[in-house]
């Protein structure tokens, strides 16, 4: 077996740390946590799953269809929008009805390249869609869009609520095996918001369970996206200036008020307008259309813009048909856009048009923020949550003796300096969730030394020098040992020690380095 395991790909040394530990301790436990860990190894060695969630109508389906590049996810409402998709890397693009017994049935994709809208099976008996793609964002990062939460259809809402970790009661109970391992291994979160964040929003951020043990969602795996930002009336948000995107932007940082400490940040996009330039939706003949429009006199082109109806019905010589499909892909903001770029550059193509679309769209924001979050800590969000899960197994097995041997292990393998950091990222999560009360400036203190791996921004301390680096890590490092022994609680006491020693570890490095 450690053979296999050292020929597995992991995302980096903490995930194999954790591996290795999981191919340690099969021997060592009974048959049935054995092959909880066999599935642990899985999903350590795969790409980083995250979950697309939030209320419906939301914009989740639009966003997930941005970020992969690709219409695929079906935007209307129908069964396929009532079910979990999984989209991940494949060397065939397919797709896969996956039963509640285990079977799966494959089915074609419809003449525009997207899921199905009818599968042509009782959705009843459905668990769950794998959908494969030959797509590059697949190849590091296995997307999972779920129904929205506050659908009116219960069984929507109970396999939300289930991969979220929001339905606590009974919930092994109610969901079959097939339907949890499908929904259960999500090791992040992209929340999607709308305009009025509310409470059950911040509970399902506040109960996000990753993996299958409980880790709550907190600025290391989660972040939220204000979606539909071009709703937004620039009236309605001081300081704007009758700016939309200022407004918008201005918006999601009162939300980030919110929803902090339970995501990274919380940032503005226009789905719609990012899956159009995204996916190929935007052609050279919508291009053509929009320098139609660009032509039209001031007060004619003011006139359309004003709402969908006018810009439809209106009478000029671009055909309603056309209008209606460019309002379809773009509303009435993202037309706006193109025609102010066509504006000052007239000779401009449909493939810059495009890329200015994408540019309003926010979207490279986003994916910015998926990227310095996600990607680049997959290997401690992996590890942390594998970790999770195998201590979660041990719990479960009934059996006093495997548990102490696995929480032995565990305890050895979080002694050593290079695998710290799953201790870093364990009390971070602990603050987050406000498990452990902190004061807010340390809180803050916390969620930076945890939130990124560049010793800098560790420290708070961006373009200083090595030596100033150097000399407040040991400053840092002592005072969180003062603070541990004198003025904390206990439950504070031991988030000290484990901030303490990351400080020593970060003074170490540098003077080393």
């Amino acid at each position: 077996m450690s053979t296999a395991t050292e020929q597995q790909h992991w995302p980096g040394p903490l995930s194999a740390a954790v591996a290795r530990l999981c191919t340690g301790l099969q021997p060592q436990v009974c048959e049935r946590t054995a092959a909880g860990f066999a599935e642990v190894l899985r999903r350590l060695s795969a790409p980083l799953q995250v979950a697309v969630a939030g209320r419906i109508k939301s914009g989740k389906s639009t966003l997930v269809n941005a970020l992969i590049g690709r219409r695929v996810a079906p935007t209307d409402v129908g069964e396929c929008t009532r079910l979990v998709t999984r989209f991940q890397y494949g060397t065939v693009d397919r797709v896969e009805v996956v039963f509640h017994d285990g079977a799966k049935q494959a089915v074609p994709f419809d003449s525009d390249g997207g899921i199905p809208a009818d599968l042509g099976v009782d959705i009843d008996t459905v668990s769950h869609l794998e959908a494969y793609l030959t797509n590059a964002v697949l190849r590091d990062l296995t997307v999972i869009d779920t129904p929205g939460l506050g659908s009116l259809d219960a069984a929507s809402v109970a396999r939300t609520e289930e991969l979220l970790g929001t339905r606590q009661e009974a919930a092994d109970a109610e969901l079959d095996p097939v339907s949890r391992n499908a929904v259960a291994g999500a090791e992040a979160v992209l929340y999607v918001v709308t305009q009025g964040v509310r409470a059950d929003d911040e509970h399902a951020l506040a109960a996000f369970t990753a993996a299958t043990a409980s880790r709550e969602a907190g600025p290391v795996n989660a972040i939220a996206v204000l979606n539909k930002a071009d709703t937004i009336e620039p009236g309605s948000v001081e300081g704007a200036g009758g700016d939309v995107w200022k407004a918008a932007s201005l918006l999601a940082e009162k939300q980030a008020q919110l929803l902090k400490p339970r995501v990274a940040d919380v940032l503005p996009v226009i789905g719609l307008l990012a899956e159009t330039a995204e996916s190929g939706a935007f052609t050279a003949a919508d291009a053509e259309a929009l320098r139609g429009l660009a032509k039209l006199d001031e007060a004619t082109r003011e006139t359309m813009l004003m709402s969908a109806d006018l810009f439809t019905t209106w009478e000029c010589d671009v055909p309603a048909g056309t209008r209606s499909r460019l309002l379809e892909r773009m509303d009435l903001y993202g037309i706006r856009c193109a025609l102010e770029a066509i504006d000052a550059e007239p000779d401009i193509t449909a493939g810059a048009l495009r890329r200015r679309l994408r540019d309003a769209s926010g979207l490279a924001s986003v994916l910015g923020r998926l990227d310095t979050v996600f990607r680049a800590r997959a290997d401690g969000i992996k590890a942390a949550a594998a970790l999770a899960s195998v201590t979660a197994l041990a719990h479960a097995s009934g059996d006093p003796g495997e548990r102490q041997r696995v929480h032995d292990a565990i305890e050895v393998l979080l002694a050593k300096p290079e695998a710290h950091q799953l201790r870093v990222l364990e009390a971070l999560t602990l603050v987050a969730a406000g498990a452990v009360a902190m004061p807010p400036d340390l809180t803050e203190e916390v969620m930076r030394v945890g939130s990124s791996n560049d010793v800098a921004e560790q420290l708070g301390l961006p373009g200083r020098s090595r030596q100033e680096l150097t000399d407040y890590a040991l400053e840092r490092a002592n005072w969180w040992r003062s603070f541990s022994s004198f003025g904390a609680t206990p439950a504070q006491s031991r988030i000290a020690h484990v901030v303490h020693r990351a400080y020593f570890l970060i003074w170490q490095q540098l003077r080393s380095g």
